[in-house]
């Protein structure tokens, strides 16, 4: 009766605590979050009741496994303790990690609510990224690092490993020169602000939105929905555009060549007529003006202004469209024009195109008479 007694109340003993603890938790965090609302971290904690329920039933078991005195467990003492402990050390890190990112995740919700500058949300979000990455990294290279050192191989290299880590880290930093670096760049993008998620960008003539910084790339996501995926030294390294620093309101430009007889009065007044209904102006400005002449043309230029990068690209293409529509329909001589002369005709009208380009035949050349066809040789 005993050999039956003891295996349950070790193993079900261990499950009735387990969930019971995890239980009042979630009960616990689910009654403060409800009286503080305005603090998210509560809520958060509760995702933490699964790793939490893990760490205390290995722990339970890797303290009374022995307890149960069943036969298996009786000739494999060894490997059994040594495999809760991988769990253990596993599940503790998941633990802290959940921790750590309901943490930094609370902090973010409760600024990003009490600040109103897009700009420094996208910074701070950046920021709490790359911040997660590095606990995640930290905590994993310790986690890893206790595992190996349950096992008595590791400690007897112990000394060895660290008598010979001044060497492997001179090859490692040479070996791993580039991931080095990146690793550097992203930690100064993220705190030096150059550049945040959310961030409209110009890099390599290509127009998009940051979506994504990790400790060595960035992710762009163009206007066609591609993904160009860059190491984040480019941003250290190399000038790139950022639509989104300082401000994300845009001014943009729509360029006509036309006739040197086009309304630019009335094609000022449509300009306005086509903007001041639109939704994608901001109505901080606009304009209309001659800015370059050449022997057949004029150069036009109309400014608008939008809130950001994605309004400003709706309007240029609006206003390039509409007026050209409205010239088309109601100025047509206003667009530009390809000035063609008539061929010059072949046999009597050659002599006279000829002598209006200003040739002037030689002394030896045969000269007709203007009504008679010049005579060759033979008669």
């Amino acid at each position: 009766m005993e050999n039956v007694l003891r295996p349950l109340i070790v193993l079900g003993g261990t499950a009735v605590l387990t969930v019971l603890v995890g239980w009042l938790a979630d009960l616990l965090l689910r009654r403060v979050d409800a009286r503080h609302p305005e603090t998210p971290l509560w809520g958060l904690l509760r995702q933490c009741r699964i790793p939490l329920q893990v760490v205390l039933a290995t722990a339970l078991l890797r303290g009374n496994y022995r307890q149960a005195e069943i036969e298996t467990i009786r000739n494999h003492y060894a490997g059994i303790g040594q495999m809760l402990t991988l769990v253990l050390i596993g599940a503790s890190a998941w633990l802290v990690v959940k921790i750590a990112t309901a943490i930094v995740e609370s902090t973010y919700s409760r600024y990003a609510a009490a600040t109103r500058d897009p700009a420094r949300v996208r910074r701070v979000r950046t920021q709490v990224t790359l911040i997660q990455r590095v606990v995640i990294a930290v905590v994993g290279v310790v986690a890893v690092a206790a595992m190996l050192l349950t096992f008595p191989a590791m400690k007897t290299v112990g000394t060895s490993v660290l008598a010979s880590a001044g060497l492997i880290g001179i090859v490692a930093g040479v070996a791993a020169q580039s991931t080095l670096g990146n690793l550097f760049a992203g930690f100064q993008i993220a705190f030096g602000d150059m550049v945040r998620i959310g961030d409209t960008v110009v890099v390599d003539g290509e127009w998009g939105t940051v979506e994504e910084i990790t400790l060595t790339f960035l992710a762009v996501r163009t206007w066609d929905e591609r993904r160009i995926t860059m190491p984040v030294s480019y941003f250290t390294s190399k000038p790139f555009e950022n639509w989104s620093r300082g401000g994300v309101q845009m001014t943009g430009t729509v360029y006509f060549h036309l006739d040197h007889s086009a309304p630019v009065v009335r094609m000022r007044e449509q300009l306005h007529q086509i903007i001041k209904d639109h939704s994608a102006w901001d109505r901080r400005d606009w304009s209309l003006a001659v800015t370059d002449t050449t022997p057949t043309t004029i150069e036009v230029r109309a400014v608008v202004t939008a809130k950001d990068a994605d309004d400003i690209w709706t309007i240029r293409c609006a206003v390039r469209e509409q007026l050209i529509a409205w010239l088309h329909e109601h100025h047509p001589y206003a667009l530009p024009k390809v000035a063609t002369a008539p061929a010059a005709q072949l046999g009597r009208a050659q002599p006279t195109a000829v002598a209006a380009l200003g040739h002037r035949p030689g002394p030896k050349e045969n000269h007709a008479p203007d009504d008679e066809p010049a005579r060759t040789g033979r008669g």
